[in-house]
């Protein structure tokens, strides 16, 4: 939900669950929202790629997009955010291969079948992501965990 002053904060999956009452309206005006500055901003290339404010704020307006897509981010208890997974779905995070780039997972409680899910998932989510312009690449990691690795697209 949005905090005053703050705007709408889209779920990136390290937190709890968002709250559903009112969010599904919040969540489309703040993405309708992404897509008219792109528009604005963007010259000729429209809403086809990201506004140079995404590229500022990458891990938020990639969880936006995924968010606003009905894809379920994944959570954690309400009481303990650095505690156990409760919920299966994506995470986004700063990538480990450095700034400029954000990764996206597909984790969830022990025992959920968060892995066997990932090839899957992941492939949904750049299904989302390529069209709005981001550039997508799926890597297998430590423990032969899948995830995205999401950049801007090359300048032009």
């Amino acid at each position: 939900m949005t905090t005053p002053g703050q705007g709408f904060e889209p779920a990136s999956g390290d937190g709890p669950a968002p709250p559903e009452a009112g969010r599904a309206v919040e969540l489309r005006t703040a993405y309708e929202g992404l897509l008219q500055i792109r528009r604005l901003v963007n010259g000729p290339a429209g809403a086809a790629v990201p506004a140079p404010w995404e590229l500022r704020q990458m891990p938020r307006a990639v969880a936006l997009a995924l968010e606003a897509a009905g894809i379920a981010p994944s959570a954690r208890d309400p009481r303990d955010t650095g505690g156990p997974r409760t919920r299966t779905g994506y995470r986004v995070g700063p990538a480990a291969s450095g700034a400029g780039r954000v990764e996206v997972t597909w984790v969830g409680p022990p025992g959920g079948g968060a892995a066997e899910e990932e090839q899957e998932r992941l492939t949904a989510c750049a299904a989302v992501l390529e069209p709005l312009g981001w550039v997508c690449l799926l890597y297998r990691g430590p423990r032969r965990r899948r995830f995205l690795e999401v950049e801007p697209p090359p300048a032009p």
